[in-house]
Parts: C-alpha cells; sequence; structure tokens
C-alpha cells in the first residue's frame, strides 16, 4: 500500500508514526533507563579501583620493656593508695543516712504538713509583733511537746485524733521526735539563733594603754592628736572632696587654712581624719572614705563622739561600729 502513495503523502504518515512513538512517557522511561545505566557504571568503577575502600585497620602489638611495665605498675599503686578507705566508707555511710532521711521526708503528705503550718502559724502570732526569738522558739517547743503529748495519749487509749487519722498521727509523731528539724525546713519555719557575746576585758589593771601606731609623718604638737575621736564644728572645707596621704597633712592643711584665711573668714581650728581604709561611719547620708580631711572651726570645741560608741547609740544606729574610727585634734598656737 505504501508503494502507491506520492513522496508527500508518504513524509506525512512517517511523521505522524514518529510522533506517536516519542510520547512524553517513552521518552521519561528512556532517560531513566539511561540514568540507570551510568549509575551501574559507575558503582562497577569504583569497586573496581584497587586500594579505593581501605581495609580495617590492623591491631599492632606494642612491646613493652621492663622498666615501663614496672613503671605503670608502680603508677597504679600509688593511685590506689592515695585513696582514702576511711574517707570512702564516711562517703557511703553519709550517703545512706542523707537516703534514709529523704525517704522520711518524702513520707509526710503534704496535706499533713500544711496541717502543721497552720498550727504552729497561729501560736506564733498569739505571741505577738513585739515577741524575740528566745519566746517563738520556747512556744514551738510547747507546741511540739503538747502535740507528742495528745498523740502518745490518743494511741494509748487506742483513739484517733479529730483531726488526725491513725496513719497521720504515726507519722507525725516519728517527725516530731526524730525529724523536727527536718520538718521546720519542709514548711518554711526558720528562726535565726540567738547569739550571746560577752566581752572579757584580761587585761591587767595597772598596765598602760598601748599606743595605737598612726600611719604616716609624726604629727607635731599643736595638732593635739587623738585616735578614736570625733570633734564637732563648722565646715571650714568638706572633707568629701578633701583627700590627704595623712593625718599629719590632715593637720597641717588646718594650720595652712588658718594663716591664709581672709578677715572675717572662718578659720580652721579643728581637723578630723578618716585612716581606716574600710572607710568611716557617721550618722549622715554620706558614705565617708579613707583619707577624707575635714576642716572645722568651734569657739568651744565639742566632742561628737571619743573611742566607743555607746549601746544606747548602737541600738539606735544599727550600722555604727562598736570603735570610733575617726582621729581628730584641736590645734593650739
Amino acid at each position: 500500500m505504501m508503494r502507491g502513495l506520492g513522496p508527500a503523502a508518504a513524509a506525512a504518515l512517517g511523521g505522524r508514526s514518529a510522533a506517536r512513538w516519542c510520547t512524553y512517557r517513552r521518552v521519561t522511561v528512556a532517560v531513566c533507563l539511561g540514568n540507570l545505566v551510568a549509575v551501574l557504571l559507575v558503582v562497577r568503577s569504583l569497586y573496581s579501583a584497587p586500594g579505593y575502600f581501605a581495609s580495617a585497620p590492623r591491631r599492632v602489638a606494642v612491646k613493652y620493656s621492663e622498666e615501663q611495665i614496672r613503671l605503670v605498675e608502680e603508677s597504679i599503686r600509688i593511685r590506689r593508695a592515695a585513696v582514702s578507705v576511711e574517707l570512702v566508707e564516711a562517703v557511703k555511710k553519709l550517703e545512706k543516712v542523707f537516703a534514709r532521711e529523704e525517704k522520711r521526708r518524702k513520707e509526710l503528705p503534704l496535706e499533713l504538713k500544711q496541717k502543721v503550718s497552720y498550727e504552729i502559724l497561729e501560736r506564733m502570732r498569739d505571741l505577738g509583733e513585739n515577741s524575740n526569738t528566745t519566746e517563738q522558739r520556747e512556744a514551738l517547743e510547747s507546741w511540739r511537746l503538747e502535740k507528742l503529748k495528745d498523740i502518745r495519749s490518743a494511741s494509748a487509749q487506742n483513739l484517733s485524733m479529730s483531726d488526725l487519722s491513725n496513719e497521720e498521727s504515726r507519722m507525725l509523731k516519728r517527725a516530731l521526735e526524730l525529724n523536727w528539724r527536718m520538718l521546720m525546713e519542709d514548711i518554711g519555719l526558720w528562726i535565726p539563733v540567738s547569739v550571746w557575746h560577752t566581752e572579757h576585758d584580761d587585761k591587767p589593771e595597772n598596765e598602760p594603754e598601748e599606743e595605737e601606731i598612726i600611719a604616716g609623718p609624726p604629727l607635731p604638737p599643736e595638732c593635739n592628736a587623738q585616735v578614736h575621736t570625733d570633734y564637732g564644728g563648722a565646715a571650714v572645707r568638706w572633707g568629701l572632696t578633701h583627700h590627704k596621704e595623712s593625718a599629719a597633712d590632715c593637720c597641717q592643711a588646718c594650720l595652712d587654712q588658718a594663716k591664709r584665711a581672709r578677715p572675717g573668714a572662718l578659720k580652721c581650728n579643728i581637723w578630723v581624719y578618716c585612716p581606716s581604709e574600710y572607710g568611716c561611719y557617721s550618722p549622715d547620708k554620706y558614705e565617708h572614705k579613707h583619707q577624707e580631711c575635714w576642716l572645722k572651726q568651734a569657739d568651744h570645741p565639742k566632742l561628737n563622739f571619743k573611742d566607743r560608741y555607746s549601746e544606747s547609740y548602737r541600738d539606735a544606729h544599727p550600722s555604727a561600729p562598736v570603735v570610733v574610727p575617726w582621729m581628730s585634734g584641736v590645734i593650739t598656737v
């Protein structure tokens, strides 16, 4: 049948058959087959390449000399000897104790802790706001003993307490007897310990006081230096911005100011110096630092503080130290 067709008809028929063969699906399959063949060729070339895949590393036996072996054994022996057997045993015992206490702590239910907290809080409120730590501790101990007595009395009569079950009573009894401090920690109760400090003066009566060493050059007699002393007066020069290297320099600054003062102006006759590296206390609002030099004037100088601050003053000013940190003097010409 093709023989009877002309050249144009044959070309048209061939074009339609070629179009039917070159469909999108057949082209995709052909491309995938080509990629698969390429991958297989690459894998084959990799496997055939000599030495591409390294063989597993071989273990090489290392030979140590007798001296090296001896040193290693000696090192192991010293390391074992350095371990304190007693310390290890003590740590193990502590771990057991802590684990046991932690177990006991977890046994007390939250509801029972809340009941204990409410009862203690009511007992503390009865004391009032002005109670001290000693009274609070006594009230707390009294509550504990009363609670233990009630629990034991109910247990002896085979009765249960009105607000606690038998199991809760048993657990609370053990906590009050053995884990009282732990129970207070659990409910968030902490009362500071009262510290009583008593000063003992062991110095013989007739022994003279040791002279305190003053840093810097010696002070002239006219400075009349007195340690642990603070004189009052009108400020001629504020020490907040007037620092001197030593007490002698501060006294000299007072002398120089008095000489150079204009007629009618205040003339310095009192100097106050802070020799402490930690600064000096004062009841005002300022922070007084080391080497402050205050120049003052007073017709009749009066002491602010001498030697030690009184107990009544320290009660009213809790930040005040025991000893007066300033040193000062009244100029005599």
